[in-house]
């Protein structure tokens, strides 16, 4: 539960306001699934991504 934090808190630091976002992302990512990220250009999909790509090693 701890590392699930961290990365929480690392992903927080990079992308603001998006915390369901996060949350639905990492659940994902726990599970083994797939993510779709779609919204409008320019709210910060692709950083979200490599946020989280290099907070988990990726």
């Amino acid at each position: 539960m701890q590392q699930v934090q961290e990365i929480i808190a690392q992903v927080r630091k990079v992308v603001v306001g998006k915390d369901p976002v996060i949350a639905s992302i990492l659940m994902a990512m726990l599970a083994q699934g797939h993510v779709l990220l779609e919204d409008v250009p320019g709210v910060g999909k692709t950083t979200l991504a490599l946020a989280f790509s290099r907070t988990m090693d990726l």
